[in-house]
């Protein structure tokens, strides 16, 4: 969800990891004077200095250029498809065993749910939506690591028309990566495929950095996730820290802003994303592509046990038509578990 700069469904993958990954956790909502210091870009995390990932496919730099750097090793090169400094830098054993993914710009507890209401704006008209993400209780293991299985529901003019799984997980020092979406798209209530599906290590995908452990202005974009077999490629830049915002559920101060691109394709989709610390995703904003969204937090709930296991067995039903629906990508990963059927936690 989770998702990051994909163009909003009208049809097609929403922003958020499809939905992206609108990421966020309860929080004390505070109301306060806005600060606000622009400054562009946000650095290039890694799991490791001495990591290193072969690159999928070469792609154009915001200067024009597919530039390419030398892993610390030496024994093999990484494109900075981002820009410079932004090359892939990933190591599966700096990953935690179990993910806790606590970021405090990007929290990930089991059992919470938010929903994000808003608008797109198009050629043909304006269409309103709503997206609903869960955290669930579930766990899945790609290329090694254990990641948390997020579920999102997007809805436009009240009819659903993409259900996602998206998987994070958590460095040791505190990143976390995007390791992949499955998004099933609907028209009229029908299920009609889920084109847009990729996952880290298959089929040239690569899996990036969803948020840094310590994001700060004048630094590097980085790489969010790249799958160029399905023209996905999101790169990230802090734009401003310390920036007030308001929305249904209150105002948030200290607010991270994330620059979001996919220069695969320039027209489609470039927004900005307003995170709280404590919170996670509080706002997205457009800055350009044919279609113009706009989303705001409007309900944060922790779920009963009840109500996760629900959620679970939903999100375990959308895992499992996976296998049938991609069974040259999805197919070949390991089954989503149950770690958790209570909001406590791992």
């Amino acid at each position: 969800m989770f998702q990051l700069s994909k163009p909003p469904l009208h049809k097609s993958p929403s922003a958020p990891g499809s939905a992206l990954v609108l990421l966020l956790a309860l929080t004390t909502v505070t109301s306060c004077a806005a600060q606000q210091n622009t400054a562009p870009q946000a650095t290039s995390g890694s799991a490791s200095p001495t990591a290193t990932s072969a690159s999928a496919a070469a792609s154009e730099s915001p200067t024009g250029s597919a530039a390419a750097s030398s892993s610390a090793s030496g024994t093999a090169s990484a494109d900075e498809l981002c820009g410079p400094g932004s090359a892939i830098n990933f190591d599966p054993s700096q990953f935690q065993s179990s993910p806790n993914v606590d970021n405090k710009w990007f929290p990930l507890k089991p059992g919470m749910q938010y929903t994000t209401t808003g608008d797109v704006k198009s050629a043909e008209g304006t269409t309103k939506r709503t997206v609903i993400h869960s955290v669930t209780g579930l766990t899945k293991v790609i290329d090694g690591v254990k990641t948390q299985v997020m579920w999102d529901r997007d809805y436009a003019d009240g009819e659903l028309v993409e259900s996602e799984l998206a998987f994070f997980a958590q460095t040791q020092s505190g990143d976390v990566w995007l390791f992949g979406e499955y998004p099933e798209e609907y028209e009229s209530g029908k299920f009609t495929g889920a084109p847009s599906t990729f996952i880290h290590s298959l089929d040239e995908a690569q899996a990036g950095i969803a948020m840094q452990a310590d994001p700060q202005a004048n630094t590097n974009s980085y790489v969010q996730a790249h799958a160029p077999n399905v023209d996905f490629l999101d790169c990230g830049q802090v734009f401003k820290q310390n920036d007030h915002v308001c929305v249904a559920t209150g105002c948030y101060d200290d607010v991270l802003v994330i620059d979001e691109r996919n220069p695969l394709e320039p027209a489609v989709g470039h927004q900005r994303k307003f995170y709280s610390a404590g919170t996670g995703l509080v706002k997205v904003t457009a800055v350009g592509g044919k279609d113009q969204e706009t989303l705001d937090l409007s309900k944060i709930e922790q779920l009963t046990d009840a109500k996760l296991t629900e959620v679970n067995q939903e999100a375990l039903k959308l895992d499992k038509h996976a296998y049938q629906v991609s069974k040259n990508v999805y197919g070949k990963t390991a089954q989503a578990e149950v770690a958790t059927g209570t909001s406590s936690g791992y």
